[in-house]
């Protein structure tokens, strides 16, 4: 009998052990993190989808017509100014030049013999001015000639990569038919479209002549080792897209950008007396954000509209009060006009543990 009470006594101190830790798991669930929003400056990037171009970036024609004789260069080569690229045959040219050339010296020898007739008056004054213009005439026609022959000869215009060849060895070419293209890549142009409100935020935010900097997001999501400079913007407005063209200006030295490329870039835009709460403070319901506003222990619901989404931070235009208190943490364990206990974080608390996220 004895045993049997001794059984049933530790039994039923263990019942109240399991109660008690329960109770105890319990009252530490309903006490919740609460924080108030912090207020600061802050500033984010707006990003754009750009286009970007050679500062030269040219098309090369013939200017004559022909065979391609020679081909000195290969597509993506890097040449140099003047160097020879192209080489139409030459011979018709070359014959044309030489007949003009003999017609240029016939000419000359009989001005000459007529300058010294005239001067011994034996033609007169009009006889000579005739001869005169003969041998202008033959000495134009010559330099035109050897301007003909000169264009069978296609020098790169500046220093630049070549593009892809639209001809061959031994093709037959008209004048004015396209050949390839030259890109100087040294220098790089970043175009990208502005929404007129945020041309218009931009405009009355600039500081004289200062040039905003911006930095540019290649294709695979590295960003550019150089900054730009917006140093265009384009006259109008586009009256279909409402958006205005900015030029953003890049170094290229080393040569990692080329014509044609696609990129966005990244401009600053700095906030000022931001309200900045974080993410996972927030829940939605049907496309919209809402948060828990914890007034006399009791929390509420409260609709915020988000202006600028940050990693792991939203900043709030509407919808909250810098010093309000919203729920941190247990979103999902509480209803709207529920009465819980909360232990206070600092927004300087509540932003280390973001910097502590990066850090990792």
């Amino acid at each position: 009998m004895t045993r049997l009470i001794t059984i049933a006594g530790i039994a039923g101190m263990l019942f109240t052990a399991s109660c008690g830790n329960k109770l105890e798991k319990h009252e530490e669930a309903s006490t919740f993190k609460v924080t108030t929003p912090m207020e600061k400056d802050t500033m984010y990037y707006k990003e754009y989808v750009c286009q970007i171009h050679s500062i030269s970036h040219i098309e090369l024609r013939s200017q004559e017509r022909g065979y391609i004789q020679n081909i000195y260069v290969d597509e993506g080569q890097f040449v140099k100014k003047g160097q020879l690229m192209f080489k139409i045959m030459p011979v018709i040219y070359q014959a044309e030049m030489h007949k003009a050339e003999a017609e240029a010296n016939f000419t000359e020898l009989e001005y000459q013999n007529t300058k010294n007739l005239y001067d011994s008056n034996i033609v007169s004054k009009n006889e000579l001015s005739l001869a005169k213009a003969r041998f202008n005439k033959a000495k134009a026609e010559l330099s035109l000639a050897q301007a003909h022959l000169g264009f069978t000869e296609i020098r790169a215009p500046f220093d630049g990569i070549m593009g892809r060849f639209l001809v061959r060895l031994g093709s037959l070419i008209d004048e004015g038919e396209l050949l390839t293209t030259l890109s100087d890549n040294r220098k790089v142009w970043a175009y990208f479209n502005v929404p007129e409100a945020e041309y218009l935020d931009y405009i009355t935010h600039s500081r004289g002549d200062s040039l905003l900097t911006v930095n540019l997001k290649m294709a695979n999501n590295q960003l550019f080792n150089q900054e730009g400079k917006v140093e265009t913007i384009e006259a109008d407005f586009n009256n279909e897209t409402g958006n205005i063209a900015f030029r953003a200006t890049f170094q290229n030295g080393q040569g990692i950008l080329r014509h044609g490329e696609t990129g966005s870039i990244l401009m600053p835009v700095n906030l000022k007396h931001s309200l900045i709460i974080p993410q996972k403070a927030t829940f939605e319901i049907l496309d919209k954000k809402y948060v828990y506003v914890v007034e006399d222990h009791v929390v509420k619901t409260r609709q915020v509209t988000i202006g600028v989404e940050l990693p792991h931070l939203y900043v709030v235009t509407e919808g909250i009060k810098p010093n309000e208190k919203i729920l941190l943490d247990g979103l999902r364990k509480v209803k709207n006009n529920q009465r819980i206990e909360y232990t206070l974080v600092s927004p300087d608390q509540m932003m280390s543990e973001f910097k502590d996220l990066h850090a990792e």
